[in-house]
């Protein structure tokens, strides 16, 4: 009879390690403690009704052992459990990205070149994956036991979490909240490839473009590039390397453009304003949906800047961008573009 689920992951062992020993240290205090009581219960029992016990002054020496002791346990506990936390808290700058999005009762799950999944996952065996979440609805939780990893996953909101597969084969994936009516058949499949089955997976699966590329669509197409420009100064900061670099605001402190800070920017622009621009940015709550918000992010990561560390570590800040110079107006004639001074002068 198997104790817990199998372990398909690097950090499973040392989730399992570190469970153990508590489940050990548990019996072993438990046990310890049950034994004292019954042991004294015996040994120091009454024995005549006229029988006086011998005052007891007490022991520095015993309340020091009883104080030190349990601190020095709980602390190597705090020290192991912050170790193993660490290490599932902060993935690997080379982990493959994917984007699940959680709803009333299934996963949809999105690979970077474009391949949707529901209830599916599909991932390579050996190589770290990284998963950005949000809900649609009510707050969900992504559950899967042999990887020994689980994260509330919250409307309006974005929360990640990582692991590096180390089986291959089909694993159980669960919602761990309840989350309504169907909580119970909110569950689905993770399956862990070889490298190779894994990229003949990716090619067959039928995408329709990838993330990026739908993204940039949306981006013209809701009129960003207008504003968000490359080639000249516009009325609000361009998008290339910005995605998991440190930004200025206003207000003068620095943040980094994580796909938080992204998500915040479209839906609420004036919460973080950037230093040297004007809230002109308007809002788009209501505009674009989880999809879009994801498209949208993967093309702006798309744009980062070679060798940018993965957002949320530290990395070198930029300074403010400078503050946009008022332009001339233009005539366009034909494939050139020709300023009123200089048509002026032609004249």
């Amino acid at each position: 009879m198997r104790f817990l689920p199998p372990t398909a992951s690097t950090g499973a062992e040392s989730v399992d390690s570190l469970y153990y020993f508590l489940v050990a240290l548990t019996f072993l205090f438990t046990g310890g403690i049950f034994l004292s009581v019954t042991y004294f219960a015996i040994r120091y029992r009454r024995r005549d009704p006229r029988e006086c016990p011998r005052p007891v002054h007490g022991s520095a020496l015993l309340e020091s052992a009883w104080i030190a002791i349990p601190f020095v346990i709980v602390m190597f506990i705090f020290g192991w459990g912050a170790k193993v936390y660490y290490d599932l808290s902060v993935p690997p700058t080379d982990a493959l990205q994917l984007y699940v999005i959680g709803k009333q009762w299934m996963w949809k799950a999105q690979h970077p070149d474009g391949q949707r999944e529901i209830n599916e996952l599909h991932v390579p065996l050996g190589r770290p994956v990284r998963i950005v979440m949000t809900s649609q609805d009510v707050i969900h939780s992504f559950y899967i036991p042999a990887f020994r990893v689980k994260r509330d996953v919250v409307p309006g909101s974005y929360t990640t979490m990582w692991f590096t597969p180390t089986k291959v084969g089909r694993f159980h994936l669960f919602c761990a909240e309840y989350c309504g009516t169907e909580h119970s058949g909110m569950i689905g499949w993770v399956t862990v490839m070889e490298p190779t089955d894994f990229e003949r997976w990716l090619s067959g699966a039928g995408a329709e473009g990838s993330m990026a590329a739908t993204g940039e669509k949306l981006f013209q197409r809701l009129g960003c590039a207008g504003c968000h420009r490359s080639d000249a100064p516009g009325r609000c900061p361009p998008m290339t390397g910005v995605f998991g670099s440190s930004v200025v605001l206003a207000n003068g402190q620095t943040v980094i453009a994580d796909e938080q800070y992204v998500r915040e920017s479209i839906l609420n622009p004036k919460a973080k304003i950037v230093a040297g621009y004007q809230p002109v940015m308007p809002s788009y709550q209501g505009q674009v949906s989880e999809d879009q918000l994801l498209s949208l992010i993967a093309y702006i990561r798309s744009l980062a800047a070679p060798g940018t560390t993965e957002a949320g570590t530290a990395v070198q800040p930029q300074a403010a961008p400078p503050a946009p110079q008022p332009r001339r107006s233009r005539v366009s004639e034909g494939p050139t573009t020709i300023t009123q001074p200089e048509r002026r002068q032609r004249k």
